[in-house]
């Protein structure tokens, strides 16, 4: 019978002092048999080709995948018997390494079949962990996937071969069974969890910190969500200039990135670009990335990122919607940008607007970097409330402020007097006009006529 520790199942081993400290496994790939359950008449076939894709960005060779269908799952190995023994035998005959089952399995489904298969078991749940292990890079990301991978095995913890009890010695008051390694391992997981927990409240009292001071200065927040591999990082890429790494798998972006942008009328804003959504996120990968999430859920704007030429877009939409409802993210403004435009027939970019004129959805390709400029328009529609149309005439010693309109391109005319100063009509989103106000009070003065309208 095979080593049935849950800690070899993710890839990380559990040291003494409570750490995760990962195995060497780049010199192995990992044979797997893939398994699937239809639990209705509607095979949803498109579920079973993204978890082979979510196989493949594990790194995984796929050797087979075998279906079946029940009304219910089986108590005892979620698939039946006869499925289980097949999976067996399929695993002995094609030497496989482990069983990729695409549901949440319980932990005695897990044992029973890692005992019948003699190789190791992993859910859908385990395998995203899997994926998220190897995509983090920062501190925070790690810190975020260790927590969610210890929380999903603190409840599936086995015993193992052998002795479980460490004996306490022949001294006086100190004979009998001690404590067992499975309640060492239980206090281990929750001694770690308390710790990753407290590092992740200081990283998060951090972002805190540096969203009060953007919403202290004004400046609106712009995030980017979607369905993972719908071209956000490319879109985040296009807009910015980043540079960030970005390609056609899954959860390629893990740790949040915010970059500066600067948007016509609405001066400085700061774009955000976050971890992909999936159908059955893990429940405790949106508990562990709740801090990241946040950037989500105080955004001034979401940019909903949709793959266009997805024929699961709509299912795709309604499970990121899902997502953003448990965070509760899915009342703020959001603006729906259809992706990958150019590999649609008949389909160019442009902006679709609702019957009161404003924009809901925007349609570009951002590989082929077309409707950029669209993007801007809409974003610049949606985050804009109240301008001022203001002429000044600005001596030709205030070159500053001149400076500050020309960054921020709301100059629509410009004229010199007799007296060689400038007079300068300026339209500029209100909350930026009083920004200007405060850092340079002389523009009070210089005013002309003021007048303000909402866009």
């Amino acid at each position: 019978m095979p080593n049935t520790d849950e800690n070899a199942v993710f890839g990380f081993a559990l040291s003494e002092n409570g750490r995760n400290s990962e195995k060497d496994l780049s010199h192995t790939k990992d044979k797997a048999i893939l398994v699937h359950l239809f639990l209705s008449q509607h095979k949803d076939i498109e579920n079973l080709m993204e978890f082979q894709t979510l196989a493949e960005s594990a790194g995984v060779e796929i050797l087979a995948t075998l279906t079946t269908s029940r009304s219910a799952p089986h108590i005892k190995y979620f698939v039946g018997q006869g499925k289980a023994d097949e999976i067996a035998q399929a695993v002995k005959e094609r030497g496989a390494t482990v069983v990729l089952v695409n549901h949440e399995l319980s932990p005695s489904q897990t044992r029973n079949l890692q005992a019948l298969c003699e190789c190791r078991v992993v859910d859908r749940t385990g395998l995203i962990l899997d994926i998220f292990a190897q995509r983090a890079r920062s501190h925070e990301g790690k810190l975020q996937v260790e927590l969610a991978q210890l929380k999903h095995l603190a409840t599936r913890l086995v015993r193992r071969l052998g002795n479980q009890d460490q004996q306490k010695g022949g001294a006086v008051g100190l004979r009998g069974p001690g404590e067992t390694q499975l309640e060492t391992d239980r206090r281990l997981i929750k001694v770690r969890i308390q710790q990753l927990q407290n590092r992740l409240e200081k990283v998060n009292k951090q972002r805190s910190q540096n969203r009060k001071t953007r919403q202290k200065a004004d400046i609106p927040t712009v995030s980017l969500v979607g369905y993972t591999n719908a071209g956000k990082s490319t879109l985040f890429n296009a807009i910015t200039n980043a540079g960030i790494y970005a390609a056609d798998q899954l959860f390629t972006t893990l740790d949040p990135t915010l970059r500066r942008m600067q948007v016509q009328d609405v001066s400085t804003t700061i774009l955000a670009d976050t971890v992909g959504f999936i159908r059955f996120l893990p429940h405790d990968l949106v508990s562990a990335f709740k801090s990241t999430l946040q950037e989500t859920t105080e955004a001034s704007l979401l940019l909903h990122v949709i793959d266009a030429a997805d024929d699961r877009k709509n299912e795709n939409i309604d499970a990121v919607n899902q997502v953003l409802d448990e965070i509760g993210a899915l009342d703020i403004p959001t603006l729906l940008v259809y992706n990958k435009v150019d590999k649609l027939e008949g389909v160019i970019p442009h902006i679709e607007r609702n019957d009161d004129g404003k924009p809901i959805a925007v349609y570009l390709s951002a590989q082929a970097n077309q409707g950029i400029d669209l993007l801007y328009e809409a974003i610049r529609e949606c985050l804009r409330n109240e301008l001022v149309c203001v002429k000044v005439l600005l001596p030709a010693t205030v070159g500053q402020i001149y400076t500050q309109f020309h960054l921020q391109h709301c100059i629509k005319n410009e004229s010199f007097n007799q007296f060689g100063d400038r007079l300068v009509e300026v339209e500029v989103d209100l909350v930026q006009w009083n920004k200007w106000l405060k850092q340079f009070p002389e523009l009070a003065e210089y005013v002309e006529f003021a007048s303000w309208e909402e866009s």
